[in-house]
């Protein structure tokens, strides 16, 4: 048991769970996050309470943010605003077929030297962008890398809405991308229609993989659909599975009427005769 809280780096973006250790953040407080590039100024969004996990194994909070380290928070800001636009530019005149999707700064230091932009970009095929890294070079006067990225990572990066009207797994949570499969779409009931089951990376979407296990565990058990059983308001025939609700939708021989019961209470009928026998 011990405390954490959560802290953001942009607006709406991924949450990081910290140990605040001696400090207590509330909402709203600039802090210092520990990184490999040394600390960064993060915005605390959940302030330090406590939880009953183990907190041993999170990062603890480096201090809350000072003036000097907000100024140097807005440089590294103004810096990757003007490498994306600088960026955008040079891929036009080069002409690529390159989209900038974020862009990384890091300000040097006398152990490390110069400072360092790093452009993560999406394209449809691998790009020759040595002359791009030249000229961007020349322009920002600093170290710069370029990154391509899958359209997984590229929505994780850039973050947004998905179809149920949240934001996107990947860009809130999920730390791994799991493999997906249409099979799962399948198990779920899902119409193959790539517009209803494609996350807005154009990819299956992730939480396909959440319920899988819910699905297959239901389909063990339950009755298949077109097969006869027997339930609390008589016997009949399953036309349906509600897997959420864990029930089947069953079409009762006596009057045609459809009832829903739940998996538990639905039995086949040499499973009925034996509870019959029994009893």
């Amino acid at each position: 048991m011990g405390m954490l809280c959560a802290v953001s780096f942009n607006r709406y973006g991924r949450l990081y769970y910290l140990d605040p250790g001696e400090l207590r953040p509330q909402v709203g407080d600039r802090v210092l996050v520990p990184t490999d590039d040394g600390p960064e100024v993060a915005e605390c969004v959940w302030a330090a309470q406590w939880v009953s996990e183990d907190t041993d194994g999170f990062p603890k909070l480096a201090g809350l943010a000072q003036e000097e380290d907000l100024r140097r928070d807005d440089l590294l800001r103004r810096r990757k605003a003007e490498a994306k636009v600088a960026a955008k530019r040079l891929i036009r005149e080069h002409g690529l077929p390159m989209k900038v999707v974020a862009v990384d700064h890091v300000l040097g230091s006398p152990e490390t030297g110069s400072d360092r932009t790093t452009v993560y970009f999406t394209a449809p095929h691998r790009v020759d962008f040595r002359s791009l890294v030249r000229d961007l070079g020349a322009t920002l006067h600093c170290r710069v890398e370029l990154r391509q990225l899958s359209a997984r990572d590229s929505a994780r990066v850039q973050g947004g809405i998905g179809s149920c009207g949240r934001d996107l797994c990947c860009a809130t949570f999920l730390t791994d991308f799991e493999p997906v499969t249409i099979r799962m779409a399948k198990d779920q009931d899902l119409p193959p229609n790539p517009m209803r089951i494609s996350g807005a990376c154009g990819r299956l979407m992730c939480c396909l993989k959440y319920e899988h296990p819910l699905y297959q565990r239901f389909q063990e058990s339950a009755p298949a659909i077109g097969s006869r059983v027997s339930t609390p308001e008589g016997e009949g025939r399953v036309v349906g599975h509600s897997v959420p609700r864990d029930s089947v939708t069953v079409r009762l021989d006596a009057d045609g009427s459809r009832c829903s019961c739940s998996r538990a209470s639905v039995c086949g009928p040499r499973q009925a005769h034996d509870q019959h026998y029994t009893a």
